[in-house]
């Protein structure tokens, strides 16, 4: 006896008769019916929309508002329109400048070892070891770590007097460096910390990454005569490219909100100014002093969209060099 499976725009008529209930219940049913079908998918992904438009969508838009207007700390609730004069001012403020020149060094000091020194981690876990779990777990643990420990810990290492580096640079015949003043000491330190923190968390994504890898491909090399690096850089690296793009954009993103690294590498006064001579202000430190220390919260906000603009920038660079690369590759 053949048979008929129900679809789900198709509801079944109620058992024990032709499918007409009586009083349009039936008709009733499958409106219920069809109204779920349509309804549920978006019940379901509105919770996300609500949540983002709550505490992203409205404060980001929010911000733009202030970036307009004179807006003070001491008086948030009067506000005076003021147009472009906000990014006018940041604009034409050579600290403003010098703590872009700061974000973007100190980047790439901390990004590219950082990513260089994550792949070959992930390269040797790829291997079959003993207690692999257990290296990946401690491969994990400084991105475990908070930024405040980390930094406070980073601090007393690169103390001038009394640090730990410095103790152990004497032995080698280096003397005492005060590295939180020096222009370029204090840019390689913070890259320190953040490369600390880091590393192991790109390190097991492009881990995760390798092993997605076709075995097949290594196989095929093998049998060609590659050796191991050969296979690397013939298999490995191609095969994660858009993995390495990806890392490099999360990468850049942070770089660009960097704050608790420089803010507690000497602490205090100097901390909050990046330096004596703001040799290590980034973005987000210069934004902190505008907002929380002058109290002008319409600079700050003009701040924050000129970041935002800087990662769209960045993020577009990185959209036209993944679109070159994957051309040269077909």
């Amino acid at each position: 006896m053949a048979t008929t499976t129900p679809t789900r725009g198709a509801p079944t008529p109620p058992a024990g008769g032709s499918g007409a209930a009586p009083n349009g219940r039936g008709t009733w049913r499958s409106r219920l019916w069809r109204f779920d079908d349509l309804a549920s998918p978006y019940a379901y992904i509105a919770p996300f929309f609500l949540i983002f438009g709550a505490f992203g969508l409205y404060p980001l838009i929010y911000t733009g508002w202030i970036a307009l207007h004179r807006v003070e700390m001491t008086s948030l609730s009067t506000s005076e329109w003021v147009g472009f004069d906000n990014f006018t001012k940041i604009l034409q403020d050579s600290e403003f400048w010098t703590a872009v020149t700061n974000t973007f060094l100190i980047g790439v000091i901390s990004t590219v070892p950082q990513l260089l020194v994550a792949l070959g981690l992930a390269h040797l876990l790829n291997y079959k070891l003993r207690a692999s779990t257990f290296w990946r777990t401690v491969v994990l643990t400084p991105y475990a770590t908070s930024v405040a420990t980390a930094a406070l810990v980073f601090a007393l290492v690169f103390r001038a007097d009394g640090g730990i580096l410095n103790w152990v640079l004497h032995f080698v015949g280096i003397g005492n460096t005060d590295w939180g003043n020096g222009e370029w000491t204090s840019k390689i330190a913070i890259s320190v910390i953040v490369i600390w923190r880091w590393t192991g968390y790109n390190a097991l994504i492009y881990l995760a990454a390798m092993q997605a890898v076709p075995t097949d491909l290594y196989e095929a090399a093998s049998i060609d005569g590659a050796t191991r690096w050969q296979q690397f850089r013939k298999v490995t690296i191609p095969s994660l490219r858009p993995t390495i793009l990806f890392t490099i954009v999360i990468s850049t993103i942070g770089s660009m909100q960097l704050f608790g690294e420089p803010l507690l590498l000497q602490g205090g006064t100097l901390g909050s100014t990046g330096g004596n001579e703001h040799q290590y202000e980034t973005l987000s430190i210069y934004l902190y002093n505008y907002g929380w220390k002058l109290g002008h919260l319409g600079p700050a906000a003009a701040v924050a969209w000129a970041m935002l603009a800087l990662l769209l920038l960045i993020a577009l660079i990185n959209l036209i060099v993944g679109r070159f690369l994957r051309k040269s590759a077909a």
